[in-house]
């Protein structure tokens, strides 16, 4: 029996295929019922009301008809809407005069159509659609600047962006326009503003796009009539550009598109955090052949191009579904085509394209439809066996461990006290590590630069302070709860107050480490995030409550290793995937300021130097002084001494260990800049790293470092949890019931262990709501909002003898108001949260000790 299973098992160790397919399908494509009309329209405005989508206007050629033939182009005044994606079209209004080639956007609850033309003129006319009960009714809004046609444009938040297109039908040049309306302000304060325009060429025909609060403009067309030339040239452009309200610096141009897109449907679709798609477009290859093809023209591209905001690239990640058929010519409603000069529409979540041209003067009735795929990574058989394995040998330390442990509340939480310091060290830089560290870190610095860096480095700066300090202290008292400090310091009220603030600040931070593991599970297997929240919630809580203190801690020390290990290893991964290596790295990241690690500036609502040494600095004071997580390590140890050399050992193992996560995170910046194709488009910046790993690591290391991360994540929410249930039991329960044994305070924390992994797991749901562009910028956060105020308890003990119970309390009111509003004003950066926690902290409460100073 037991050859049998090894037989099996080194079976298993040898399989590397079962992975996905390397060709992801991102969109899938379907049909919504066709307009109802025989032919089609192109240029037709459309949107989203109240739930039902909107085609307005529009232009053709009439049955049969080609600018070739004889035809005349019509132009349409019907409002036509489908209200289910299975349902019929109907038409329910008209607009006020025929129109088309216009800007029309969804805003709330109406299709605001802006400009346009007919036969005989441009509009400036801007209105607002909506349909109610069955009819369409209209407002309007301030008129353009100018009469215009041809443009594009987007809603940004509550406002309206509009660029480019032409003035009249006889126009000889395309405009440089760039408007803006904020549809936020009173009716009577509305009026168009202009930014300043691009520093390219004018141009008619381009596509919007908006990621991140940006504008962006694509492509597009420029036109001119040279003196005595009865014929207008058209320029096909590929140049791109991005406009940042409210920057200084306004447009700056981004890469180029491989090819033109213009005319292609707009606005791009964005998705994920860092992605915009744009479909098909005329790429200019036939423009000057169109009276000589005409029906024989093979059609506008159906290339979808993706833009990655991030590595500031293009790729194709597939085509706009066609099906030409053998009548195509004669007959070409019967095929399915790319168009074009038609608005893109997102409904009900997925993207719309609603008639347009397909060729020139052949319009089409056909809607497609395009429905975001979210594919899994390549997690393969052999990578899961990794993971079982892995996970198989977590479990048992934590078995072999929990059996020699003491069934007393000493025991579930300081292990006895004799936990060596090498290991309480590597403990204390494990629970700080896990996925936070492993996905995060990579994370900013692939989207951003160095500057966080010294962020993580000044616990160096802060770990003596704690040694000579802080440590005494806590070691003198013979603590439990670092909060006990607090009560003999100042009093009860004081603890129960520092004890609910970290319960509050822990369980927040419970749900961004229970979210990430997840976050990184879903990304590399395709599981739904929200079964992977509960089965690891299930799953960490069963862990926690079985096992104290001292198995969690060996736990981590086996992780250290394998976590930086495997980091170590995928940076040397990345490098050997690239012609150049390491030195091909450095110098692309280098060209690129990459490396930056510092921005020199005195702003304090941005990152810059001074604000990140003094938020940094703050930051681990915060969590080295009064986090009972890691405070709760280094009581672990038999004296103080031993404490002492397991502080040291964390602050020396950060310095390595962030040079290597930072490093792979500007590697991946790297690789994903030449292989733009390979980024997952509907993905968020904090899944670049585990989607890396996924898809590119080979069979078997990709397991075994998903499998040292998760494990060192749940044992970081296991000593989370334990660190909580302390505080809860010796702080609250015992003070409630000083009676009672420790047999059943023992009981009582496990039991809130339970408790505890389901608060984790909806708060970790919250999260994914939440959609931040960085997990580790809303950790930072929340450090500032929690832990600061409660870190200028302890500085405020420590430092300062005058200041009594009543003036701290008083202190850490004010502090947490204020703190609040300056969150809400958004007049600081958010590392400076817990430097302005800490000192309003502290200066009120010497202030109010002081007026009132104890008899």
């Amino acid at each position: 029996m037991k050859k049998r299973i090894l037989y099996i098992f080194l079976l298993l160790l040898g399989i590397t295929g079962f992975g996905n397919d390397s060709t992801k399908p991102y969109l899938q494509w379907a049909q919504l019922p066709a307009i109802p009309d025989e032919v089609g329209y192109a240029g037709s405005f459309a949107g989203v009301s109240n739930g039902a989508l909107l085609v307005a206007g529009g232009s053709n050629f009439g049955k049969g008809g080609t600018p070739w033939n004889g035809g005349n182009k019509t132009w349409y005044d019907k409002i036509f809407v489908l209200e289910q994606a299975n349902g019929q079209w109907k038409e329910a209004g008209r607009l006020p005069h025929p129109l088309a080639y216009g800007v029309s956007c969804t805003w709330q609850d109406g299709v605001i159509i802006a400009g346009g033309s007919d036969a005989s003129r441009h509009y400036s006319d801007v209105l607002i659609l909506r349909y109610k009960n069955g009819v369409i009714e209209t407002e309007n809004l301030p008129s353009l600047p100018t009469p215009i046609a041809n443009a594009c444009g987007i809603m940004i938040g509550s406002k309206l962006y509009i660029a480019g297109g032409t003035k009249e039908p006889t126009a000889t040049q395309a405009e440089k326009n760039f408007w803006v309306l904020d549809l936020a302000l009173p009716a009577a304060q509305r009026s168009w503003a202009s930014p300043g325009a691009w520093p390219g060429a004018a141009r008619m025909l381009a596509v919007a796009g908006t990621q991140e609060g940006a504008f962006y403009l694509f492509s597009g067309a420029a036109i001119e009539k040279q003196p005595g030339d009865s014929i207008l040239h058209r320029t096909f452009l590929k140049d791109a550009y991005k406009y940042v309200p409210g920057k200084s610096a306004g447009w700056q141009r981004i890469a180029d598109l491989p090819q033109p897109v213009t005319a292609a449907p707009s606005p791009a679709f964005t998705t994920g955090q860092t992605h915009l798609l744009l479909f098909g477009g005329d790429n200019g290859n036939y423009f000057d052949q169109n009276a000589a093809l005409q029906q024989k023209h093979p059609g506008f591209s159906s290339a979808v191009w993706m833009y990655n905001s991030i590595t500031n690239s293009w790729s194709t990640i597939g085509d706009v579904n066609t099906e030409k058929l053998a009548d195509a010519e004669s007959n070409p409603n019967a095929s399915t085509w790319a168009p074009v000069t038609t608005t893109t529409v997102i409904w009900n979540g997925n993207l719309v394209l609603p008639g347009g041209e397909v060729r020139p003067g052949t319009r089409t009735n056909r809607v497609l439809m395009a429905t975001p795929i979210q594919p899994p990574g390549g997690f393969r058989l052999f990578d899961w066996t990794i993971v079982g394995i892995y996970f198989i040998l977590v479990i048992a330390i934590s078995v072999i461990v929990s059996r020699n442990m003491q069934r007393t509340t000493s025991g579930f939480f300081l292990g006895g006290g004799k936990i060596p310091w090498w290991a309480a060290g590597l403990s204390i830089f494990g629970s700080k590590l896990s996925a936070l560290t492993f996905i995060a870190i990579p994370a900013k610095a692939y989207a951003t630069d160095w500057v966080y860096l010294l962020n993580n480095v000044m616990i160096v700066v802060v770990a003596p302070i704690v040694v000579y300090f802080y440590l005494p202290y806590f070691r003198k008292l013979k603590l439990t709860s670092v909060y006990e400090y607090l009560n003999i310091r100042f009093n009860r009220q004081v603890k129960w107050l520092g004890s609910l603030t970290f319960v509050l600040f822990q369980v927040s931070r419970l749900g961004i480490v229970i979210y990430l593991p997840a976050l990184v599970l879903s990304a590399v297997t395709g599981i739904d995030i929200f079964l992977c929240i509960v089965g690891t919630s299930i799953i960490t809580t069963a862990y926690s409550v079985s096992g104290g203190i001292e198995a969690v801690v060996w736990t981590e020390v086996m992780q250290v290793g394998v976590l930086l290990g495997g980091a170590l290893a995928t940076l040397f991964f990345i490098a050997n995937s690239m012609n150049g290596g390491f030195g091909q790295l450095f110098n692309e990241a280098m060209q690129h300021d990459k490396f930056r690690l510092a921005i020199t500036d005195w702003t304090i609502t941005e990152p810059v130097l001074w604000v990140v040494f003094v938020g940094g600095f703050l930051t681990q004071l915060v969590t080295y002084s009064s986090d009972q997580v890691v405070v709760q390590r280094y009581l672990t140890t038999s004296t103080e001494k031993e404490a002492k050399k397991s502080i040291y050992t964390n602050a020396i193992l950060v310095i390595p260990a962030s040079l290597i996560f930072f490093s792979v995170g500007t590697a991946l910046w790297v690789y994903y800049k030449h292989h733009p194709a390979a980024l997952n488009p509907h993905g968020r910046t904090d899944d670049v790293f585990p989607w890396y790993i996924s898809n590119q690591l080979p069979s078997g290391l990709a397991g075994l470092v998903i499998a040292g991360l998760f494990a060192a994540t749940m044992s970081t929410i296991s000593s989370s949890m334990n660190s909580i249930a302390t505080v809860i039991t010796t702080d609250f329960y015992q003070s409630v019931k000083p009676a009672s044994t420790d047999k059943q305070r023992f009981v009582f924390a496990r039991w809130t262990t339970v408790v505890l992994g389901a608060l984790g797991c909806l708060i970790a749901i919250y999260m994914v709501y939440l959609r931040n562009a960085s997990i580790w910028d809303q950790y930072i956060k929340i450090i500032g909002l929690f832990g600061g105020c409660l870190a200028g308890m302890f500085v405020a003990g420590i430092f300062f003898p005058r200041i009594h119970s009543a003036g701290i309390i008083i202190g850490f009111i004010v502090s947490a108001i204020c703190l609040y509003f300056i969150q809400a004003a958004g007049v600081i950066n958010f590392f400076l949260y817990p430097a302005a926690a800490v000192l309003i902290c502290v200066l009120v409460a010497y202030i109010a000790s002081v007026i009132r100073p104890v008899k």
